[in-house]
């Protein structure tokens, strides 16, 4: 049995990074699949998606149709859900906010697959740097996926930077 259902990708405001993590993210196969949602830690009110943003994935393809932002709220999150953070300050912020979320839940995207950068946000940027945003989004949730798959959803958190381990 899958121990989680839900994978949530969360940044700063909900209308960038983790709407296009999200779209990324239903365009390659799970496994096991999981509903997929983009949230923002701080949404006053549902804003669509950032229109460079919204440019660079449908140049890719990608459709951006109803992207709007949202609120991560309490019950947006069970013992069975996964979230993944842009910034490791973002991680902070939902540890310190939310409490029935627990430490090994919450990830920082890049370090849980292994990758030593965070995913530099492209606000106020040329559309250059939501191009680069995409391409790094899109090869770190490829490697996530591939972890996804091949651990049979047995995701066990290490405290190194180096990533995760993976228990079959």
């Amino acid at each position: 049995m899958n121990p989680y259902d839900k994978i949530i990708f969360v940044a700063q405001s909900g209308t960038c990074r983790e709407q296009m993590a999200k779209q990324i993210m239903l365009d390659f196969p799970l496994r096991n699949p999981a509903e997929i949602e983009a949230k923002g830690l701080v949404v006053q009110f549902p804003e669509p998606i950032n229109q460079k943003a919204e440019a660079v994935l449908i140049s890719n393809g990608i459709s951006t149709e109803g992207l709007v932002s949202s609120q991560l709220e309490e019950e947006d999150i069970t013992d069975r859900t996964l979230i993944f953070t842009m910034e490791a300050v973002h991680r902070e912020k939902i540890l310190e906010n939310f409490k029935n979320v627990s430490p090994e839940q919450v990830f920082v995207l890049s370090q849980f697959v292994g990758d030593e950068l965070e995913i530099l946000d492209p606000y106020g940027g040329g559309l250059p740097n939501y191009g680069l945003c995409y391409e790094s989004l899109r090869a770190t949730i490829k490697k996530l996926v591939k972890i996804l798959n091949e651990s049979g959803y047995k995701v066990l958190l290490t405290r190194e930077p180096g990533g995760v381990d993976i228990a079959e």
